[in-house]
């Protein structure tokens, strides 16, 4: 089983947690992760874009001029896409991005990346994160004391709003329950900052 010291809001070392095999301690498989990464993506695009075609764009019902004898080029309506304020050709139109993703590989791009962080030495557990008021000062602290100066993933086992909004207006910094991660943000992240209760639940979940 993989073991990880356990460090409190200082940067302490309190002791060393074993993780499950099951979850923490597969073989990384990156075309999976890389799959999850890109569904995740998709499912996040709004698909709202819309143009115009030829057919849609107002103008253009009457023959600009005859069709012989002019010199210029035969043309059938100003509002062909060659021409200033004529429609697009294959215009995007609003669309769903998002697709379905196996269970089974969704729950193997996980384990995965939470593997990954742990074979990199990028996963941190904390102890216990309490504040006893707003406060962002008290979370750059924390983060400058176990290392983390760069982007983190900061996961709670519940929601705690002062922790949430300490942490919401700093750059790169990012927090998540136990129930609500997902393979992008847990990859994206430098370091993957868990509280001791949320690594119970996020076994009890994949195990």
């Amino acid at each position: 089983m993989p073991k990880v010291a356990v460090l409190d809001m200082a940067g302490k070392e309190v002791g060393q947690i074993e993780l499950s095999e099951a979850v923490f301690g597969v073989e990384p498989n990156s075309s999976v992760m890389l799959h999850m990464v890109k569904n995740y993506l998709a499912n996040q695009r709004q698909g709202t874009q819309s143009a115009l075609t030829r057919a849609e764009v107002s103008g253009g019902g009457r023959k600009p001029w005859r069709q012989k004898g002019t010199g210029h080029a035969r043309q059938g309506s100003t509002r062909a896409p060659q021409w200033t304020h004529g429609g697009i050709v294959f215009a995007p139109k609003p669309r769903d991005y998002r697709y379905t993703v196996n269970k089974k590989v969704r729950r193997l791009a996980m384990k995965s990346a939470l593997s990954s962080k742990v074979l990199d030495s990028d996963m941190i557990v904390l102890d216990a994160l309490t504040m006893e008021e707003y406060k962002t000062k008290t979370i750059v602290s924390m983060l400058k004391a176990l290392g983390s100066e760069k982007k983190a993933l900061i996961v709670l086992p519940k929601v705690d709003e002062k922790v949430i909004a300490s942490a919401r207006n700093i750059p790169g910094v990012k927090t998540a329950l136990a129930n609500t991660l997902n393979v992008y943000d847990i990859l994206n992240a430098d370091k993957f900052i868990v509280v001791k209760d949320a690594v119970a639940q996020i076994e009890e979940v994949y195990a």
